[in-house]
């Protein structure tokens, strides 16, 4: 049975409607701003989905409080499924007197889950930071499914040669030519961009990432594949973690912009519902 945090609300319907089995769970705030949990059904095994985007903190904490609530109510067995997992992409000390975020979050986790998935972690090696049973997700299935009969024979390219093993994953769901864009630096303030050993005049084009945060890098590439002839450009992503603005800039840029629903916005049309469905 599933759980549902605040943070997978809105995958709630999709659950539903695919007959997935909810277990009630009060969750509010105190007028102090600390969180109220409490858990309406009893079972031996449960699943918790909730996303951890903004406010990160606030979902962080009631995925332990949930965790715990089901422990104290004789839960044995707790998966979490995060399809936004918070403080990804700080995987690493920069400077001294750092914390790794993404493994202090994996670790806190682990005190009550026993497994944990996560859709397409930007660095897919931090899902060993989790003591129990770690999944990284791939959405490349339903990300294909969506431009199959939008993109036809074209072309998948990742913006950059660390997007590559993603983009291979989504080109041979499709059966596609895949590569990516290599960056040179040209000048001290400027940098070119172009797709690497491929062809993209008169092809469609699919750009696969697994954020979309500002845009810009989508937007140059665009510009890029419109100068060499492209035909129709599609972007989609996992993650759209849109600042101010970046959905308008990128879906003026290319013929279509999609992203999955690990976060509710205004361009995912992308359903990750049956993926969680088949873990």
């Amino acid at each position: 049975m599933f759980v549902i945090g605040s943070g997978g609300k809105h995958l709630e319907p999709g659950l539903r409607k695919l007959g997935g089995e909810i277990l009630d769970v009060e969750i509010k705030k105190f007028p102090d701003g600390e969180k109220y949990v409490r858990v309406l059904g009893s079972g031996k095994e449960a699943t918790v989905i909730s996303s951890t985007f903004a406010p990160q903190d606030e979902k962080i904490v009631e995925l332990l409080l949930v965790g715990d609530a089901l422990r104290e109510k004789g839960f044995r067995r707790l998966r979490a499924v995060v399809p936004y997992f918070a403080y990804s992409r700080q995987d690493r000390v920069t400077k001294e007197g750092e914390p790794i975020s993404v493994r202090a979050i994996m670790r806190a986790l682990g005190i009550y889950y026993d497994e944990l998935y996560i859709f397409d972690l930007h660095n897919p090696e931090t899902i060993n930071y989790f003591p129990g049973k770690g999944v990284n997700v791939s959405p490349a299935r339903v990300i294909a499914e969506y431009f199959r009969e939008k993109l036809g024979d074209g072309i998948v390219l990742a913006p950059d040669k660390g997007a590559l093993g993603r983009v291979r994953a989504v080109a041979r769901e499709l059966g596609l030519e895949y590569s990516h864009f290599e960056k040179r630096r040209i000048s001290p303030t400027e940098v070119e961009m172009r797709p690497v050993d491929i062809d993209v005049n008169g092809k469609n084009v699919l750009i696969v990432d697994d954020i979309i945060s500002t845009g810009g890098t989508m937007v140059k590439a665009a510009q890029i594949l419109r100068k060499l002839g492209a035909g129709k450009i599609f972007v989609g992503a996992t993650h759209g973690v849109f600042a101010e603005g970046a959905v308008e800039r990128v879906s003026r840029a290319v013929d279509e912009l999609a992203v999955t629903n690990t976060i509710p916005t205004p361009v995912s049309k992308i359903s990750i519902v049956p993926e969680i469905l088949r873990l």
